[in-house]
This record gives C-alpha cells, sequence and structure tokens, in this order.
C-alpha cells in the first residue's frame, strides 16, 4: 500500500532554511505527480509545491514562490521540498502528498491527491 514518510522539521530562526524530505513506498513512485502541502492551526490544508512525473514539470503556490524548490528522486523513490528566506507566516505541518494516477500535471489542488503522509512540524521563529 502507499506509504509517505517526511522528515526534516524543525524549529528554525526567520531567514534561516531546511530542507524535508517524504521517502515513499508501496506504489510506482516515478509514475506518479507528488506534492507538498501544509496546514498552520485554524487554517485549511494548503497546497504549496507540486512536481508531475512525466517531465518534472512544478508549480508553486505564490506564498512560496521563488523560496521554495520541490524536486524528486525517481532512483529513490524520494521527493524533497528546499525551503529558503523562511518567515514566521511559513510555520505548519508539512505533508507530502501522491496524486491519483490520471493526474499528469503538476497540481496544487488538495483534490487531485488520494494519499498523504503523517507531516512534519516546521516552526519558524526568533
Amino acid at each position: 500500500q502507499f506509504q509517505l514518510v517526511e522528515s526534516g522539521g524543525g524549529l528554525v530562526q526567520p531567514g534561516g532554511s531546511l530542507r524535508l524530505s517524504c521517502v515513499t513506498s508501496g506504489f510506482a513512485f516515478s509514475h506518479y505527480t507528488m506534492g507538498w502541502f501544509r496546514q498552520a492551526p485554524g487554517k485549511k490544508r494548503e497546497g504549496i509545491a507540486s512536481i508531475n512525473a512525466e517531465d518534472n514539470r512544478v508549480i508553486y503556490a505564490a506564498s512560496v514562490d521563488h523560496r521554495f524548490t520541490i524536486s524528486r528522486d525517481n532512483s529513490k523513490k524520494v521527493v524533497y521540498l528546499q525551503m529558503d528566506k523562511l518567515t514566521p507566516e511559513d510555520t505548519a505541518v508539512y505533508s507530502c502528498g501522491v496524486a491519483d494516477i490520471h493526474v499528469n500535471i503538476a497540481t496544487l489542488r488538495t483534490l487531485d491527491y488520494d494519499y498523504w503522509g503523517q507531516g512534519t512540524q516546521v516552526t519558524v521563529s526568533a
């Protein structure tokens, strides 16, 4: 079955960086669009970055564009999220998701995703 395990979260000062990893198993990773999402307390889950399977096209939410970078390693079945220039507004639980097999584009829509990891906490504070 689909398994996704995130790591790399933690406490970081404003302006700092973190790299999140999502290790996957149980499915043909290279065939699926992958995404990163986050959910802050009291807010809805927000899609922030996605990468498709066919040609590694990416898409970002405006709130993270030019600061965050999504990438994937099909040989390791891992998707990464490099986060730079972090601000307190980036504080949230970050989760990775795997899209439906029929989704062949990068997408930030939660409804396009079928499976999620448990998430990793990112806290940006001085």
